[in-house]
């Protein structure tokens, strides 16, 4: 079985009910369930919430969960891969055991459901044994990195490589924040630093992690033309 897992806790703090603000005139996380449908991959899309509210929000397109997330798994310092374990666990002891798991944000607005079945593609390639990650590259070499000071200057992370030619630096990339596809062995790892999971690129502008005001105005702006007919 394809499961779909779609994490949404009740506390967010930055943007207080953040998994169900209204974004394009539906709650965020809708938007994110439609493309998880529209992609015909999963035999279940779980919404994983402690929030009765966010769970009538899914029933409401259609995905009740069969069961709300343990409160001990609901704080704000409760990784994801425990979430992705406990909710296969409960699957597996109702009949329906998951040959992969995919991890996908509710804020991740800007994927499509075109997304969603490349990086299946790319993990299928690879006879599903791997984990496949959406990664955004940097903009610009992660060895010009500065950090800002108390005094406002700026300091080198890696002093002496701010006037390396970008061309002559290898690219970097970094965990988009939006969705990931676990084979159902790879979640008892227990870290994704521990599985090296294979790259499934995707463009800058689709990985805003909404995490603050501004970057739910940056998606707003972004997800506009894809409403264009």
């Amino acid at each position: 079985m394809r499961l779909a897992v779609i994490p949404a806790r009740g506390g967010s703090k930055r943007i207080p009910r953040k998994n169900i603000t209204e974004f394009h005139g539906r709650p965020i996380i809708a938007h994110v369930l439609e493309t998880a449908k529209r992609s015909g991959l999963f035999d279940e899309i779980h919404v994983s919430t402690d929030d009765p509210d966010i769970a009538t929000v899914a029933a409401e397109q259609g995905l009740s969960p069969k069961f709300l997330r343990d409160a001990a798994l609901a704080d704000d310092y409760t990784p994801l891969m425990p979430v992705l374990r406990w909710v296969a666990e409960r699957y597996a002891e109702r009949g329906q055991p998951a040959s992969s798991v995919c991890l996908l944000m509710a804020t991740a607005v800007l994927i499509t459901p075109e997304d969603l079945i490349e990086a299946y593609a790319l993990y299928e390639r690879h006879s599903g044994k791997r984990v496949v990650m959406a990664a955004a590259d940097f903009p610009c070499p992660v060895e010009w990195a500065q950090r800002l000071g108390p005094d406002g200057t700026l300091s080198p992370i890696q002093p002496g490589l701010a006037n390396v030619r970008s061309q002559d630096l290898p690219k970097a990339y970094y965990d988009s924040g939006t969705f990931m596809v676990f084979p159902r062995a790879a979640l008892d790892a227990g870290s994704i630093d521990k599985v090296a999971p294979l790259a499934f690129p995707i463009a800058r502008w689709k990985a805003v992690d909404i995490d603050g005001p501004e970057d739910l105005d940056m998606a707003a702006r972004l997800f506009q033309p894809l409403r264009a007919p």
